[in-house]
């Protein structure tokens, strides 16, 4: 059965506040054993916080838009009377830990099963509203951490499907403790300046297929988490990415930075990343782990953002497990294997492990690397941030920089530079107390 949401008293001027309307379509969906709540072309729904339930379908025709009102207060689901303080101390690429709850919400479910969003229209973020500092290079935000477009917890038989996503002020989709979900042909387009707008963020999630995507993000386009808030939600572990176009000012496909639990099987296959200043990361922060992941054909362009404000050196690939903080525990980065990939930009591989060699058994294979200047940014760097430090250990330019790492292994492996960055290396690799590395490219 289909509920358009015209029937039930929305307007779609894209000036009213529709938030009743659509709500009640979707409630008598759900009481009536679901179907579809209809948003129809051509018109722009205005909209506060609305809750997705059981067996709803929330379609977006061609030429809807469903776009966040201008009120914050209007996003305070429940009540709770926040107080927002507007004004960051300190900015975000400095310090943005956030255990994974936030408290303002935009579309929103949890515990229910059977939801899905699909349809050729757009759900929009009104970015603008969370506005901070305005820098050439970054826009963060008035208070953290902002409100993320959707966020959806313990649903079951989740589904994304055609969408377009965008103006998400924070997390685009944060899915927690969501089970046996499908992403497929969603675009996702937010501003490459704005912090913290990741695009996709399975948090404690399993069985998840993320396919035929497109997403542009400032901070990380795909990123696996395991937040601190939802331990209770077990591992984030078989997960598949494909065939997915990727274009980020931070990494393009991250694990981590919040690393609580355990990471595994994890395949991440025939993707293109192009423009992003990290091309793969790794980041073990905490006392999770990462385990048994593969990623193969695939593209990499990279190129580097402002060192001030974005993590990351035009790194291809880089594989990170150092303490969050002095006295942090921290987990392990084992079985990982990378085959078939092509990379092109200003920087070199990066593995980087904590005193106990917590980075081991990492195979790559047919891997082709070529280093070139793109941008005046400077290249005699290594980012380790966030860390207990906030790190950039200075250095020459590397083709492959590798600390506290053992049984390391390239095959088929060759990494070539441009003259101009051929002359800022020292040497091309450089291994510091590491055991068991073989097939080093000269």
């Amino acid at each position: 059965m289909i509920y358009d949401i015209l029937d039930y008293g929305a307007v779609g001027d894209g000036v009213t506040l529709d938030t009743a309307a659509i709500q009640k379509a979707i409630d008598l969906c759900s009481a009536n054993g679901g179907g579809q709540v209809l948003l129809p072309g051509g018109n722009t729904f205005r909209s506060g916080s609305l809750v997705l339930k059981s067996f709803v379908e929330l379609h977006l025709e061609a030429g809807a838009t469903l776009k966040a009102g201008d009120n914050l207060q209007d996003f305070d689901l429940f009540h709770k009377n926040v107080v927002i303080e507007k004004g960051l101390d300190v900015p975000t690429y400095e310090n943005c830990e956030y255990a994974g709850a936030p408290f303002l919400y935009f579309i929103y479910a949890k515990d229910a099963q059977d939801i899905s969003i699909t349809g050729s229209g757009t759900i929009d973020g009104n970015e603008e509203i969370f506005y901070g500092t305005i820098t050439k290079w970054h826009i963060d935000g008035s208070f953290y951490p902002r409100m993320p477009l959707l966020f959806l917890e313990h649903i079951e038989n989740l589904t994304l499907r055609d969408v377009t996503l965008t103006k998400s002020a924070f997390w685009t989709t944060h899915m927690v403790g969501c089970s046996r979900v499908v992403i497929d042909g969603i675009r996702i387009l937010n501003n490459l300046r704005l912090a913290n707008c990741d695009g996709i963020d399975p948090d404690h999630c399993q069985n998840v297929h993320i396919s035929n995507c497109h997403i542009e993000t400032a901070d990380d386009c795909i990123v696996l988490k395991n937040t601190l808030h939802s331990m209770h939600y077990g591992s984030c572990e078989n997960i598949v990415i494909t065939n997915c176009t990727l274009k980020s000012t931070s990494a393009a496909i991250k694990i981590g930075t919040e690393s609580e639990d355990v990471f595994r099987n994890i395949l991440v296959d025939n993707c293109i990343i192009y423009q992003t200043n990290r091309g793969i990361s790794l980041m073990l922060r905490d006392k999770g782990s990462i385990e048994n992941a593969q990623f193969s054909n695939i593209s990499i362009q990279t190129r580097m953002f402002s060192k001030a404000h974005w993590w990351g050196a035009a790194e291809p690939i880089a594989i990170t497990a150092v303490r969050r903080k002095a006295d942090s525990p921290i987990g392990q980065i084992q079985n990982i294997r990378f085959q078939n990939i092509t990379c092109d930009g200003e920087n070199g591989i990066l593995i980087y492990g904590d005193e106990s060699k917590n980075i081991s058994d990492i195979d790559f294979d047919g891997i082709r690397l070529h280093i070139r200047r793109i941008t005046d940014w400077p290249k005699d760097l290594h980012d380790l941030r966030p860390d207990a430090d906030n790190t950039i250990l200075k250095d020459s330019l590397r083709g492959l920089y590798m600390r506290n790492a053992r049984d390391i292994r390239f095959s088929r492996t060759s990494i070539t530079a441009d003259e101009e960055s051929a002359a800022q290396m020292e040497k091309m690799t450089c291994a510091i107390d590491c055991e068991d590395v073989d097939g080093v490219p000269e």
